[in-house]
């Protein structure tokens, strides 16, 4: 048995409860992982409220992305792991938990000098940033790449990635402090949007010409300065809709003008073929770069938090107050 954060009723935070349930058991190509810590995402909060259910076959234990330790290895592995190595992964669910079983394809070694509670805030973030901009959008050397949310998670992780591709970076956010560590991390520019036209800011900055890529998870409210800042031939990335799904207005005919892409992407329904690849790509063009010392890339880690506290953790996200990434350490 384990202890793992069970959602018997769907609702708010106050209904995330401890439970002791089964311990998952490795199937062939899987490996059992002792969870040291999980990080928080936004579809965890859906989740919760019974908006975003796990995909057919998957836990319906929230969580993501955890690191920990190699528990238990299961019939049929590739790879040689070994129990105890420090790894890290991106799961379909099962993260709010003393124990998840993975396969073995979406396993990454921790880098050396992380401890697991810091490795806990790359998986989800970092692939997913990485998928967007490599795989979705294509950046190319050179190119604006304008990231909404500039100091979540993804965005946190977005903003090294563009600067590691040799683009450049520029973000939204909504407080001086958000744009200030956004800045740090290497964004060339930030706009607060709560009290300035993000669009206009971008227009400026790049002398009329729009950002090449938007990396948005915000949807409806912003389609019209999206698409009034986005370059000619440029991708429109849309990954999120926190700020609305409805769209009213001539959407279309003002993407038609700038030849615009627009591109939609998720990652937690997609195959366990293309998360593989994804992992790989990431483990071979990016991984090495948190190894370096001084390190190239870190993830940023807002609060961490035990898991008998998950609800405030979940309160602390809904309030958007979090910088980075929100950390929960199952081990203490």
């Amino acid at each position: 048995m384990m202890q793992a954060v069970c959602v018997d009723v769907p609702g708010g935070p106050e209904n995330l409860l401890l439970k002791t349930v089964p311990r998952p058991q490795p199937k062939n190509g899987e490996v059992l992982i002792k969870i040291h810590a999980t990080a928080l995402n936004r579809a965890d909060l859906l989740q919760r409220r019974g908006l975003y259910p796990p995909p057919p076959g998957e836990s319906d234990i929230i969580g993501l992305e955890v690191a920990g330790t190699v528990d238990t290895l299961g019939l049929g592995l590739k790879r040689n792991w070994k129990p105890d190595d420090r790894v890290m992964a991106l799961l379909c669910g099962g993260g709010y938990a003393e124990y998840v079983s993975v396969p073995e394809e979406l396993l990454m070694p921790v880098p050396p000098h992380l401890t697991l509670s810091q490795a806990a805030a790359i998986p989800e973030a970092w692939l997913t940033a990485f998928q967007l901009l490599v795989l979705v959008a294509q950046v190319k050397e050179g190119e604006v790449v304008l990231a909404h949310a500039g100091a979540s998670g993804v965005g946190t992780a977005a903003v090294q990635l563009v600067r590691l591709f040799g683009a450049v970076p520029v973000v939204t956010a909504g407080s001086p402090e958000k744009l200030k560590m956004a800045e740090k991390l290497g964004a060339a520019a930030g706009f607060n949007y709560k009290e300035e036209s993000f669009a206009q800011g971008v227009h400026d900055f790049t002398g009329g010409k729009g950002a090449n890529i938007i990396l948005d998870c915000i949807g409806g409210c912003n389609w019209e300065p999206n698409v009034n800042c986005l370059a000619t031939d440029g991708r429109w990335v849309l990954y999120g809709t926190m700020g609305g799904r409805g769209v009213e207005g001539d959407l279309l005919g003002k993407l038609l003008s700038k030849r615009g892409h627009l591109l939609t992407s998720l990652l937690r329904s997609r195959s366990l073929q293309y998360k593989a690849d994804l992992v790989e790509a990431f483990s071979q063009k990016v991984l090495p770069y948190f190894s370096e010392q001084p390190s190239s890339l870190r993830p940023v880690i807002d609060s961490t938090f035990n898991l008998k506290d998950i609800a405030e953790a979940h309160r602390h996200m809904e309030a958007n107050r979090n910088m980075g990434k929100i950390v929960v350490n199952v081990i203490q």
